[in-house]
């Protein structure tokens, strides 16, 4: 778990995108997000132990990455079946973060080791280490570069064959630049990402940073559902081909394919 430092800043500083804590952007005008709520779908199980950081849908398989020191791994799990199978499992002192599947390889961030971990998609096998500066929180793709979140307002967009940063998209909402961005998800053009200890998803134009529209999970999880090591909302996935979302949270024992409303 991040340090409760980062969750009092958070609690205070974003609700619905604004609020004290955040810087605004001068000589911007502000393009205001609409807000959106979600009908559930369909609920699906989900491991209880997954301290979930990334989660990506591909080819039939829920792809995840999960966090915590001596807990971390890469895993998938077959829909159909609901059967998960361990790929890897990190070094005890890596925290694992987000991950994401790109052509033949597969990625997997640390949250402070400055540590991207690659696999080969095809024998799951681990085959090279990258490093990076600053923290590892989320990471998502278009499909040709990769775009990782760090805990701040920026995401940072690399060259997934060297990690060279290209660019850098300062997220802003309401006016205001938006910290903790967390798990990401491309879909349809646009970057979906969890805003860390809050109930709520932002939906990003890329081209500008502009956040678009905030969707309201707030009590998606019941309350009956919860535990005491029932953590936030975290992980986003799509399927591209069927058109389907779906979301869930550390250690949390449903997963929810939603629509917007």
């Amino acid at each position: 778990m991040k340090t409760i430092f980062y969750i009092l800043i958070c609690c205070a500083a974003v609700v619905s995108c604004g609020g004290r804590g955040v810087k605004s952007k001068k000589n911007v005008t502000p393009v205001y997000a609409q807000v959106a709520g979600v009908e559930v779908v369909a609920t699906l199980n989900h491991q209880t132990d997954a301290y979930t950081q990334g989660l990506q849908f591909v080819d039939g398989l829920m792809w995840e990455g999960t966090g915590e020191y001596g807990n971390s791994r890469l895993q998938y799990t077959d829909l159909a079946s609901g059967k998960t199978t361990v790929v890897a499992t990190l070094p005890n002192d890596h925290f694992g973060e987000g991950i994401t599947l790109l052509g033949d390889k597969i990625y997997q961030l640390t949250w402070q080791n400055g540590i991207m971990h690659i696999y080969d998609r095809k024998t799951l096998k681990r085959v090279a280490e990258r490093r990076y500066k600053g923290e590892g929180w989320g990471l998502t793709t278009d499909g040709t570069e990769l775009y990782m979140s760090d805990g701040t307002s920026d995401i940072r967009v690399f060259d997934p064959n060297t990690l060279e940063l290209k660019r850098r998209i300062g997220v802003v909402c309401n006016g205001e630049s938006l910290p903790f961005l967390n798990e990401l998800e491309w879909i349809d053009g646009k970057i979906w990402a969890n805003v860390y200890t809050l109930d709520q998803i932002v939906i990003i134009n890329p081209q500008n940073g502009v956040v678009e529209t905030i969707v309201d999970l707030r009590g998606l999880l019941p309350d009956s559902e919860r535990t005491e090591r029932t953590d936030v909302l975290n992980g986003i996935a799509y399927d591209s081909k069927e058109g389907k979302i779906y979301v869930t949270g550390k250690n949390w024992s449903k997963m929810y394919q939603i629509k917007l409303l």
